[in-house]
Parts: C-alpha cells; sequence; structure tokens
C-alpha cells in the first residue's frame, strides 16, 4: 500500500520537473538499491536522457517567459511522466492496480503542472527576475526532496505534497488576475520575437 502515497508523491513532483523527478528515483534506485524503484527507471539510457533534460530544464525555468514556453510544452509531458511513473510502481500489468497508480500519477502531475504553470505567469509580472529564479530553485529543490523523501516514508511525503498541492491551488486561484497579465505579457514577448 506504500506505492500509494509514493504515486501521489512523484506524480506531484513531476507535475514540478518530471526529468528531475525521474532523474532522482533512477539515480537512488540504481546507486542506493531502493526497491519501490521500478528497474526501468534506472537504466544508464534513460538516466542519461533525464539528466540532459533536466539540466536544460534547469536553465529554461530560470529565464522569464521562456519557462512559460516550457511549461506549455510540458503540459503533455509532466502529467504523462506522474502516470507512467505510477504504472511502473505498479508493476504495468494492465490490471485496476497499475491504473489506479498511473491514474494518480498522472492526475496528480496535471494539477501539479498548472498550478505551477500559472503561479509562474503570475510572478513573470514582476518587473526583476530575482523572483523568478527564486521561485523555480524553490520548485526544484522540492521536487528533489520530496521525490528522495517519498522513497524512504513515503506516507508523511504524501501529506506534505498533498498540503504543498492544496496550498497551489488556493494561491493560483487568488491570483487568477495577476496570472491573464502575465499571460498577455507572455503573449506580447511572443509577438515581439516574431
Amino acid at each position: 500500500m506504500e506505492m500509494l502515497p509514493l504515486a501521489f508523491t512523484s506524480g506531484w513532483a513531476s507535475g514540478l520537473n518530471a526529468y528531475a523527478t525521474v532523474l532522482v528515483l533512477g539515480l537512488l534506485g540504481r546507486f542506493l538499491g531502493v526497491d519501490q524503484v521500478p528497474a526501468g527507471l534506472e537504466r544508464t539510457d534513460v538516466l542519461v536522457v533525464a539528466g540532459v533534460l533536466a539540466l536544460v530544464e534547469f536553465f529554461a525555468d530560470k529565464i522569464p517567459y521562456v519557462d512559460s514556453l516550457w511549461d506549455a510544452v510540458s503540459t503533455v509531458v509532466r502529467p504523462v511522466a506522474g502516470a507512467a511513473i505510477g504504472a511502473l510502481m505498479a508493476g504495468a500489468q494492465g490490471d485496476v492496480w497499475t491504473v489506479t497508480l498511473a491514474s494518480v500519477g498522472g492526475l496528480t502531475a496535471l494539477v501539479s503542472h498548472l498550478v505551477k504553470a500559472s503561479l509562474r505567469l503570475a510572478v513573470n509580472t514582476s518587473p526583476e527576475p530575482a523572483s523568478n529564479i527564486a521561485v523555480s530553485l524553490g520548485e526544484d529543490t522540492a521536487a528533489v526532496g520530496l521525490t528522495s523523501l517519498a522513497l524512504l516514508f513515503p506516507v508523511p511525503a504524501a501529506v506534505v505534497a498533498g498540503v504543498l498541492l492544496l496550498v497551489g491551488v488556493v494561491v493560483a486561484v487568488l491570483l487568477v488576475r495577476r496570472t491573464r497579465r502575465g499571460w498577455q505579457a507572455l503573449q506580447r514577448w511572443r509577438d515581439a520575437r516574431r
């Protein structure tokens, strides 16, 4: 039953940074022998690709508006990654348990991603780049930290992820007006680049 909170937490982390989540899970499984990590995530090719993409995301996520364009592309990637991790944790047998963990991981990743993307649009309206970098570093730290914690203490990590997700949804709703301004600024930025 510890797989359910692990799928939830890794889904939440995938919504913030799918590549770092896959990389952390794979590295901890491969080098620390953590049993809950699916063998498919420990493969060298998966670790190399996840590492390269995590590095690209690390830098893209620090640049205002580039981060929002990256988030737009990631709207498909992050939920799929969350669902795939959940399915792999269940053994990907096509049974109800696989569907359950894939659904938990994918839906949690989708909500987490939408909250992240909305909040980042709101942050992009601030005139200085420091807030964008600080928020991005906080997201990276939270994704890596909670993923690592989830492998050792799945239930407490899931509780923390659930609280952060709920707080994120509330803050995103409260900042809807700023998010709209961020969206409009992103469109102006994109149009100026054409």
